[in-house]
């Protein structure tokens, strides 16, 4: 008998997608607000033609920009209390939003700046963070975030949650609120083209890591599937060309789509080992969040390949099919080997050690996976298994 259909699907209210699109921004904040205030990823971007041109229309629709924080790495607890008193000292109110302008962090750290400013009331981010925190949650519609994810990568355009990275205990935590999910999304993939062939990767990766999990994981449900498959259709297509030729036009395109189809896949349906694990990997090794959960891939896979075999056996994409043909592989197999040869030639380590993790880190590694994305991990693990499972591939 077939399933009954059911789910459950969070998105931004407004997503507009397309190469040269960054020029519509500044109609877009006019649609939301009269004040921005600007949270971007590097400074390098403010070098380029990029800026002037998203700065410019912000100006020729009177939208006033205030330049509030440059996410430099994943944000920190003090990253967002600052950048939270910097705006609280601009007395926000109707008529303001956040812009978050550049990969991950950047747009995670815009999102926690705007549930905080009308949350915070005074206390420190780390009172909301799971896990750690005091209990509080965001009770108040933060100000609207419009998101510009300049990499191709973690989707955080389109999820409900921040990562912000804590000291005492090293960990990372997320802010998390259906109310956090962006108002608006501003996609154009021709701002991805800068990117180095080395982010490309791990970004790409983190995509193709998302959409996997989000596919396998205990709590997948089928809109989210269809993304996930058409993202990984995207994904495995058009990595290794964004990577070699970083200025192919389509590459850029399916891969900006593959990430937002993952952000929303992960906001929905969770993730699973490779994320739960690349926590720990970043917070206690300081392993770049991409690069982690690209190591940890084909890892997952193979651990979870007796519970997710039908599945994977579905993921007959392009040259995915033909290599299980040639080889005379069952689907799954091969799709897993298609993995571990393309994060071969997109130069990820295989072994832990690699990434520069000592053999005595591995039992804190294993008790701080656990969180929100090993929760839904198809396959339950104990502390005691995950830890093998490290060691084996340490």
């Amino acid at each position: 008998m077939t399933p009954f259909l059911h789910f459950d699907l969070l998105v931004p209210r407004r997503i507009v997608f397309g190469w040269g699109k960054r020029t519509e921004l500044g109609r877009l904040a006019a649609s939301i607000g009269r004040r921005a205030f600007i949270i971007d990823g590097s400074r390098t971007l403010r070098q380029t033609v990029f800026w002037t041109e998203l700065t410019d229309s912000l100006a020729d629709a009177k939208v006033t920009a205030e330049i509030v924080a440059t996410a430099g790495h994943e944000p920190t607890i003090e990253d967002v209390d600052e950048a939270t008193a910097i705006v609280s000292r601009l007395q926000p109110g109707p008529g303001d939003l956040v812009i978050g302008i550049g990969g991950g962090a950047a747009l995670d750290l815009a999102k926690a700046v705007a549930a905080m400013a009308t949350n915070a009331d005074g206390a420190s981010v780390r009172e909301f963070l799971e896990g750690i925190g005091t209990g509080r949650s965001i009770s108040v519609a933060p100000l609207p975030v419009l998101a510009i994810p300049t990499t191709a990568g973690t989707g955080s355009e389109a999820t409900k949650n921040a990562v912000i990275s804590c000291s005492n205990p090293p960990c990372k935590k997320s802010l998390r609120s259906e109310r956090m999910v962006p108002d608006t999304v501003l996609i154009d993939p021709e701002l991805t083209v800068p990117v180095s062939p080395q982010q490309t990767a791990w970004s790409g990766l983190d995509t193709v890591t998302q959409l996997i999990e989000s596919y396998t994981s205990r709590r997948s449900q089928p809109a989210t599937d269809v993304m996930c498959l058409f993202g990984l259709d995207f994904a495995i297509s058009s990595l290794r060309t964004a990577y070699h030729s970083p200025t192919d036009r389509e590459a850029r395109e399916k891969m900006a789509c593959a990430a937002l189809y993952s952000g929303i896949a992960l906001a929905n349906s969770g993730l699973g080992m490779a994320h739960g694990v690349a926590a720990a990997l970043g917070s206690i090794c300081n392993v770049p969040h991409g690069l982690a959960c690209a190591a940890m891939l084909p890892i997952t896979l193979r651990t979870n390949l007796p519970v997710i075999r039908g599945k994977l056996d579905d993921l007959q994409i392009g040259s995915v099919s033909a290599l299980s043909a040639a080889n005379g592989q069952d689907p799954a197999e091969a799709f897993i080997a298609y993995i571990e040869q393309l994060c071969k030639e997109l130069q990820i380590p295989a072994r832990l050690r690699d990434l520069g993790v000592q053999r005595e880190q591995l039992s804190e590694i294993a008790a701080g996976s656990r969180g929100n994305s090993m929760s839904g991990n198809p396959l339950e693990l104990t502390d005691g298994e995950l830890l093998e499972i490290l060691e084996t591939h340490w």
